[in-house]
């Protein structure tokens, strides 16, 4: 099979999966069995891919050539196929995971989920795959659009105001500044394509590469830099599953997805070290990094603190991207897959605590070790990961961000990296530790009577052992992911 068959059904098979869900999904059986043969489909088809890429391999398609120099286009590049790899292999954990959560939950419209699920992920293919900014962000606001009703799912007055807050801020700076950026790249380059080195000519007005950096930096609001990020926040209305796809699978890896592939084939390292909001921007993505530390040390729920850690981490992303040095753009690269595995996995295990036992508050959770042994296990690996220490992959994208911040002289930054890691350890390490070292708490139902309880649903459980088993995994195989980010760079 050609690659360009390939690419092409690695943009079919998500909405051919939406068809699929939408005919069988009076069938729940039948409806998750489809939902988990696309996914592991998809994941298939990408790794076919990843070779060609590797050996240098042209893969393109064209679908449609609105007006000269401006079509709906694709093209693999080695970071979009590690972007894929990750979100397709991810897609079919999270369908396991949402089997058990949603049955264990009860919830409602779950053939809707499952729908929309599909199309978020068939959105995320198009950002991983585009040729150039018009197609990217044709799929940008298509992934903000189909997410929207995932994150009001639960349709109660509290989601649907999470929700509003979700479309606000996500269209608005994308509509606001974005959009903005791409006239103006069209307009200053003459092309919109992505090309290794940049687009722009030298000697262009750096006052003006400056201008079109910030619009693209606040522009793509999925990467939740502050002040962009109440909509991360807001969303923990939605269910688990969806939390777990706005965090790890799809949403805010396609916003740090885009600022990496804008400083790396719009403006090329060499011109972003020139730009004179450069600088700045990075200090702003590592107070980012520093404020959102300090606000999830004091959320007492648990979704919440796992909501502005990703603020946190999304902040190491682009100021990797930002310090323009090979190993800055290495370590934001890897810290992609390696906070992908570290959160979807705690999102998870949050997921599990809800439907086994009931519980949100961290303050609730003393002694559930005890009770719930695979989950909090699995927590405490990906805490591991999130901070950056070994037996986790989350070491090697901390290492070379480190790195980074070392080749580009920022001692600051560097020292911000260690601080930050540090409440890390505060914000994290303190849930898995109380749950298996603190007095045990008996678990009581409504009515006072203390209950026993056991791990979550057993699809959940499998996938949160699997995504945990993975973060072990990259810190001892990270080459899959290497060669493909070396071959970008």
């Amino acid at each position: 099979m050609s690659g360009s068959t390939l690419l092409q059904l690695a943009l079919l098979i998500p909405p051919l999966a939406l068809a699929g869900i939408q005919l069988t999904g009076r069938w729940e059986n039948l409806r998750e069995a489809v939902s988990l043969v696309a996914a592991t489909g998809l994941f298939a088809v990408v790794v076919s891919l990843y070779q060609p890429v590797l050996d240098g391999g042209a893969i393109a398609s064209h679908w449609l050539e609105l007006l000269p120099g401006l079509a709906i286009a694709f093209r693999i590049e080695p970071l979009g196929l590690l972007f894929a790899l990750v979100a397709s292999f991810l897609w079919i954990v999270t369908t396991l995971y949402a089997i058990g959560y949603m049955r264990g939950h009860g919830e409602r419209n779950q053939t809707r989920f499952f729908s929309l699920f599909a199309l978020s992920i068939g959105a995320v293919m198009g950002i991983a795959f585009a040729e150039n900014l018009f197609t990217l962000f044709v799929f940008y606001e298509i992934l903000t659009l189909c997410t929207y009703p995932l994150v009001t799912h639960a349709g109660t007055d509290k989601a649907r105001r999470g929700g509003r807050v979700y479309l606000g801020v996500l269209l608005g700076t994308s509509v606001g500044f974005f959009l903005l950026a791409i006239i103006g790249t069209w307009l200053l380059a003459g092309t919109l394509d992505f090309k290794s080195g940049g687009i722009f000519a030298p000697g262009t007005d750096p006052a003006l590469l400056s201008l079109l950096l910030v619009l693209f930096v606040f522009g793509v609001g999925k990467a939740a830099i502050m002040p962009f990020h109440r909509w991360l926040p807001a969303a923990m209305v939605a269910p688990t599953p969806v939390s777990a796809l706005l965090h790890a699978v799809a949403v805010v890896k396609a916003g740090v997805f885009v600022v990496l592939k804008v400083c790396l084939l719009i403006f090329g390292l060499d011109m972003l070290k020139t730009i004179p909001a450069t600088g700045w921007l990075l200090y702003l993505a590592g107070a980012s990094i520093l404020f959102a530390s300090i606000v999830a040390l004091r959320q007492q729920n648990l979704k919440k603190r796992l909501a502005y850690s990703t603020v946190s981490q999304l902040g190491y992303i682009t100021l990797g991207a930002l310090l323009a040095t090979g190993a800055g753009m290495t370590g934001s690269a890897l810290h992609i897959v390696m906070h992908a595995f570290g959160k979807i996995t705690l999102f998870f295990c949050a997921g599990a605590i809800l439907v086994a036992a009931h519980k949100t508050e961290i303050w609730e959770l003393r002694g559930i070790g005890r009770q719930m042994p695979i989950t909090m296990g699995a927590f405490l690996v990906a805490s591991l990961c999130i901070i950056g220490i070994p037996p986790t992959g989350g070491t090697w994208s901390k290492w070379y961000l480190m790195l980074g911040t070392f080749e580009a002289q920022q001692w600051l930054l560097m020292g911000l990296l260690m601080v930050s890691s540090l409440l890390s350890i505060a914000y994290l390490l303190p849930i898995p530790l109380r749950a298996f070292l603190g007095g045990e708490r008996p678990l009581e139902d409504g009515a006072g009577e203390a209950v026993a309880i056991g791990e979550a649903p057993l699809p959940s459980v499998i996938a949160l052992s699997i995504t945990a088993a993975g973060c072990v995994y990259l810190l001892l195989f990270p080459d899959t992911f290497y060669r493909l980010i070396a071959a970008g760079i």
